[in-house]
C-alpha cells in the first residue's frame, strides 16, 4: 500500500494525489470531500486495504457510474508503485506524468495520463470553457466525430456531448385530418372565399385552397441503461432530449431490470438538470438487461404511449437480454403490431462483422423495421435521414 507512514505524516499528501486523479477521470471533486476522505483514513486506519478502499468509496463516490472507475485507479494506485509515484508527480508544475499503455477504461487512462493544457488563459469565462475555436484543429474535430462514445477520455465525452446537443433531427411527418390554407391543396376554401368576395362585390376572383396538416410522428424512446450501455445512454440521453425539444408528442422510457418513465424529466429545459433528475429517479443503472420484461411493464402500464399505430419507437439496445426468450418474443410482437415504425439502435454495429448471435439481439433482428448505428456523433447527424428512409419505405 502506498499511502505512506502514518508517522511522517506523508499519507494526506498522497490521499491529495488520489483524488486529483478521480477528478481527471470525471469524478467530481471539491476540497470537502478530500478533507472528508482524510478523517475517514484516519478513522479505519491505514493497515487494512478493504476496509479503506471501502471508506474512501464512501466519501468521495456518489454515483454509480463513478463506481467501477473508483475501484480500478484505486486498484492501480495502491498495487503499482510506479502508477503512484506517477500520480503524485503529476502534482508538480514541472513535471509531466506518463501512464504505459495497457487496456484500462479510458477514464482511468485519462486520470494516470493527463494532457497538457493548451495555454488556456486563466481568465477565460465559465460558458467559454468548451467553446470550438483555433485551438481544436480540423483534424480533431474529425477524429470526435469518428470516435465511438465508449472510447472516449471524460473530457472528451464532455466535449463530444456538447457537440451533440447542437445536432438537429427532424422527425418524419404525417398527414392529420385537421386542415389549413395551403396554396398546394387539393380542396376549396370556402370560408375564405366567402370572405374575400365580400371586398369584390361577390365575385370570386381567387380560389383559395386547403390541404391537410402534417405534424411530426409520435415519438417513443427506449434506452438501455444497463452496464454495457451505460455511457452511450447517458449521451443519447442528452442528445435526444435536446434534438426532440421541439415535439409534444414525446413519450421516454428507460430500463435496466426494471422499466422507469422519464417523460416529466425530460420537459426540463436545461439537459443537465435532465440528466440529474435522471440520476434521482432512475434506481438500476448500470445493472442488468430484462428487456421482456420491461416492453411487459410498458404494454401493462403505458399501453396508450403508443399512439394509434403512428408512433416511431427508437428502441436503444445492444441487445444482450438476460431474461427469456419467450417473453422478449411475445413483448416485441405486441410493441410492433401498435407502433407505426420499430427502430433498433445499436452500438455494436459499429463492428463490420457482427452478428445478432445473442438470444435478444436475434430476436430484435427478426422484429425490427430498421438496425441503425449510434456510437458516434456522424451517425448521430445521419440519424434523422436514416428514420425519413424508414418511414418512407413503409408506405411504400
Amino acid at each position: 500500500m502506498q499511502l505512506g507512514d502514518a508517522r511522517t505524516g506523508k499519507w494526506p499528501i498522497n490521499l491529495l494525489g488520489f483524488a486529483r486523479a478521480l477528478r481527471r477521470s470525471g469524478v467530481p471533486m471539491d476540497s470537502a470531500k478530500i478533507a472528508l476522505s482524510v478523517q475517514a483514513a484516519l478513522a479505519v486506519g491505514l493497515d487494512n486495504k478493504l476496509d479503506l478502499q471501502a471508506a474512501l468509496s464512501c466519501v468521495l463516490i456518489n454515483r454509480l457510474e463513478d463506481r467501477a472507475v473508483f475501484q480500478e485507479l484505486f486498484e492501480a494506485y495502491f498495487k503499482d508503485p510506479k502508477v503512484a509515484n506517477q500520480l503524485l508527480a503529476q502534482m508538480l508544475p514541472s513535471t509531466e506524468g506518463q501512464a504505459l499503455a495497457n487496456k484500462r477504461k479510458p477514464r482511468v487512462n485519462e486520470a494516470l495520463n493527463p494532457k497538457k493544457a493548451q495555454g488556456a488563459p486563466k481568465t477565460a469565462k465559465k460558458d467559454q470553457e468548451f467553446e470550438l475555436d483555433a485551438a481544436m484543429t480540423a483534424s480533431d474535430l474529425v477524429r470526435l466525430r469518428q470516435s465511438d462514445f465508449g472510447a472516449l477520455g471524460a473530457e472528451e465525452f464532455k466535449l463530444v456531448q456538447r457537440l451533440a446537443l447542437q445536432i438537429p433531427m427532424v422527425l418524419p411527418s404525417c398527414s392529420t385530418r385537421r386542415q389549413h390554407a395551403s396554396p398546394t391543396g387539393r380542396g376549396l376554401n370556402w370560408p375564405r372565399a366567402f370572405r374575400q368576395s365580400l371586398q369584390t362585390e361577390g365575385e370570386l376572383l381567387v380560389l383559395p385552397r386547403r390541404g391537410r396538416k402534417r405534424e411530426p410522428l409520435p415519438l417513443m424512446i427506449i434506452v438501455d441503461i444497463s452496464g454495457s450501455m451505460e455511457r452511450y445512454a447517458r449521451l443519447l440521453l442528452a442528445f435526444l432530449h435536446q434534438a426532440t425539444a421541439q415535439y409534444s408528442k414525446r413519450e421516454v422510457m428507460v430500463f435496466g431490470t426494471e422499466l422507469t418513465r422519464l417523460t416529466p424529466i425530460f420537459a426540463r429545459e436545461d439537459p443537465d438538470d435532465m440528466l440529474q433528475g435522471v440520476n434521482e429517479t432512475v434506481k438500476d443503472f448500470a445493472a442488468g438487461t430484462l428487456l421482456g420484461r420491461s416492453l411487459n411493464a410498458l404494454k401493462d402500464r403505458h399501453p396508450r404511449s403508443l399512439v394509434a399505430r403512428r408512433s416511431v419507437v427508437l428502441l436503444i439496445t445492444d441487445g444482450l437480454d438476460t431474461g427469456e426468450g419467450h417473453e422478449l418474443e411475445a413483448s416485441l410482437q405486441w410493441v410492433k403490431r401498435h407502433c407505426k415504425t420499430l427502430c433498433w439502435l445499436n452500438p455494436l454495429l459499429r463492428f463490420e462483422g457482427y452478428q445478432p448471435l445473442a438470444k435478444g439481439a436475434s430476436l430484435l433482428d427478426r422484429y425490427a423495421h430498421a438496425k441503425i448505428a449510434i456510437h458516434n456523433l456522424t451517425h448521430l447527424e445521419q440519424l434523422a435521414k436514416a428514420l425519413a428512409r424508414v418511414v418512407s419505405s413503409k408506405r411504400e
